[in-house]
């Protein structure tokens, strides 16, 4: 494959087939562009759903670093493969049921907003992974309260 043909690639990936284009929030629009791949992995189960955003986590630095260097952009906001990898993380924990989906989206644009430790750090890492590991933290954080809502029966 050509350079030329690798950056669109990688640029199809990043943007999330479209979603990260979206003119408002686009974020947002990647977390739902996620759902299709989720409903696709969670019929192998949770650990399908893991393996799942593990990989997109690594093709989306990649993607993300091709990016990033065409742009010269700190954090493109078109690009929103991380946030297809950091709610997958998060309903990797879900229950497979709507109120787990709904629960988990929720859940993980929260903490993608705020950042909490070691989100807000992770920005600072260079190219793709300062722009796709802020997400897997959130991801991380969404998977911590998912965990407890099920041990108190919320979910």
């Amino acid at each position: 494959m050509n350079a030329r043909a690798r950056y669109k690639l990688a640029y199809m990936l990043a943007i999330w087939f479209g979603c990260g284009r979206f003119p408002l929030m686009p974020g947002t629009a990647g977390t739902l562009g996620a759902i299709p791949l989720y409903l696709l992995l969670v019929r192998g189960g949770p650990f399908a759903v893991l393996a799942g955003a593990v990989v997109v986590t690594l093709v989306g630095v990649w993607a993300a670093n091709q990016v990033v260097r065409a742009t010269g952009l700190k954090d493109p906001q078109l690009v929103v493969i991380d946030e297809v990898a950091g709610v997958l993380i998060t309903l990797a924990a879900a229950p497979n049921n709507w109120k787990g989906l709904l629960a988990g989206v929720v859940l993980f644009r929260i903490f993608d907003q705020f950042k909490p430790f070691p989100a807000r750090r992770a920005e600072g890492w260079r190219e793709g992974w300062g722009v796709v590991m802020d997400d897997v933290f959130a991801g991380l954080w969404g998977v911590l309260v998912l965990l407890v809502a099920r041990k108190m029966g919320w979910l």
